[in-house]
């Protein structure tokens, strides 16, 4: 997937666009710029916001990285919205496992020409009600262990701030501040020939869920909770938007969770 002069064209005459916006919207931090590889990699940030997107791509658009995300099909069919990704070859994801093979191929040619592509691993806005990441999926562990790829953790805070979780508003006032760290690529030797099969896929998942909750921890200065938040064991779909019994947005949506509140969310 060869940058096209097109997708060339339409990334600038997006981020003229996007990157003063964001920059009015938010003051950023950015830390450990220079852990992102030379080559290609898989970025795999947390996610607690609709807009942390626009907060990955600012940065990694600002290092000189193209930013490619794995992007739910369904958005690609949005009016103004679809064309963007589609001129900017994001890559859209099917919900069928034929579907999801061929999304995973596209990325690893993304990859192969030393592109950097985005894998949200938990697939959807984080259900935790504290914000922290929760369970994992497997894609972004097999596209590394298959093709040899760093995959590089990254964790942001502080745009839930903008716009919370499901919000329909955003909250400008006063600036916020969008700190984002990136970590060490993550150290998958411990898989090296194993057979990729469900019980090494979800060990390696864990260690990456890992790397980007320890981000997190540091820019939040707080203590994620001791078990990792499992939508299935809270009878929560797995993708899109949750509601609860009462009509509302699943979950909290701003603001570090305490102590307390972590304990009770672990099941402690």
């Amino acid at each position: 997937m060869k940058e096209s002069a097109k997708s060339h064209i339409t990334f600038v005459a997006v981020a003229g666009i996007v990157r003063p916006v964001m920059n009015l919207l938010m003051r950023k931090e950015w830390i450990g710029l220079e852990k992102l590889p030379a080559g290609g990699f898989i970025a795999a940030p947390n996610h607690c916001t609709e807009i942390d997107p626009l907060v990955v791509g600012h940065m990694l658009y600002n290092q000189k990285r193209m930013p490619r995300f794995l992007a739910k099909a369904g958005l690609f069919k949005v009016p103004v919205l679809g064309f963007v990704l589609r001129a900017t070859k994001q890559v859209p994801v099917e919900r069928s496992t034929a579907g999801a093979n061929r999304a995973l191929q596209i990325a690893k040619e993304v990859v192969d020409e030393g592109g950097a592509i985005i894998i949200y691993p938990e697939g959807t806005l984080t259900r935790d009600p504290g914000l922290w990441p929760m369970k994992g999926h497997t894609g972004a562990a097999r596209m590394a262990l298959e093709g040899g790829i760093p995959v590089v953790p990254m964790a942001h805070w502080g745009a839930q701030e903008v716009l919370p979780r499901y919000a329909k508003r955003l909250h400008i006032f006063p600036r916020k501040t969008s700190r984002l760290v990136v970590g060490d690529p993550v150290d998958l030797s411990a898989f090296a020939g194993r057979p990729l099969d469900k019980a090494t896929l979800t060990e390696a998942t864990n260690v990456i869920m890992e790397a980007i909750t320890e981000l997190l921890a540091t820019l939040r200065g707080g203590q994620p909770p001791l078990v990792r938040w499992d939508p299935a064991a809270h009878n929560q779909s797995t993708h899109g938007r949750f509601m609860e019994q009462n009509g509302k947005p699943g979950g909290s949506a701003t603001g570090p969770a305490t102590p307390e509140k972590n304990l009770r969310d672990s099941g402690e």
